[in-house]
């Protein structure tokens, strides 16, 4: 039976050639020598990895050629800056870099604008972050990277909830197996009033009782915007252990402030 075929920028997807993990040590060694046909056989390998990533952003784009190409922008710097010896599967490296060049497009390509002053902000925090993780070992704070601007933890948060990506109020957001809980049933009702300074002062009070790890989850998900699988890869358990921690962060939150 013929395997199914797709059509991206001229490239038939039931016939790309996945690499073993040998076959790319090998290509890696050869193109780290300056055969630049072993980049080519790389790029090749290693678009089903692209394709993979796509998958979830087919309704987010009217163009996937314009996508795809994106993607592979990402995986060509990946490879351009793998390191062999750090002893990291290709995959474990590429994917955040892919991810990051289609998310940077899909922001400057979105029909809700944002200025580009916040755009600006958001970028230089998420290359602060980036710095200082490397730096320390650790992920900085909020006020590590405000500081290192020269700005107000404000204005970093506000530029960074600007550049997160939308999402349907139906948006499943946690299920252990039982009833799913959506965005939707999170949101606060119309009728409320907008948080006041004592409501905020004691949602920042809240945060800080909150056991380390959950408040660690619920700054890093509400915050920075980081995705369960983000942190699961990022902390080393699984998804499904993010969402009861995120779960129950928001749970205690809720017993303390209401």
């Amino acid at each position: 039976m013929a395997r199914h075929k797709v059509e991206i920028c001229g490239v038939n997807t039931a016939n790309i050639k996945v690499l073993t993990n040998e076959e790319m040590i090998e290509l890696f060694k050869k193109y780290q020598n300056g055969d630049e046909f072993a980049k080519e056989d790389l790029v090749n390998g290693n678009l089903k990895l692209v394709l993979s990533i796509l998958r979830k952003y087919n309704n987010r784009t009217d163009n996937m050629d314009d996508l795809f190409q994106v993607g592979c922008i990402g995986l060509i710097k990946a490879i351009d800056n793998f390191d062999l010896s750090h002893e990291v599967k290709f995959s474990t490296y590429a994917v955040p870099m892919i991810l990051g060049e289609v998310k940077r497009y899909l922001r400057d390509n979105s029909s809700v604008r944002i200025a580009r002053s916040i755009k600006d902000i958001a970028y230089q925090a998420m290359r602060v972050k980036e710095e200082l993780t490397n730096k320390y070992g650790k992920e900085p704070k909020v006020g590590d990277i405000a500081k290192e601007l020269e700005l107000s933890e404000f204005e970093v948060v506000n530029a960074l909830e600007a550049m997160r990506d939308t999402i349907s109020m139906y948006e499943p957001i946690y299920n252990d197996g039982g009833d799913t809980i959506y965005l939707a049933d999170q949101l606060q009702d119309k009728t409320d009033t907008l948080y006041d300074k004592e409501t905020k002062i004691s949602l920042k009070d809240a945060i800080e009782k909150l056991k380390e790890k959950e408040r660690h989850i619920i700054l890093e998900r509400y915050i920075m915007g980081k995705t369960q699988m983000e942190l699961a890869e990022e902390i080393g358990i699984s998804q499904a252990q993010i969402s009861r921690l995120e779960k129950n962060g928001l749970d205690n939150l809720k017993k303390m402030i209401l």
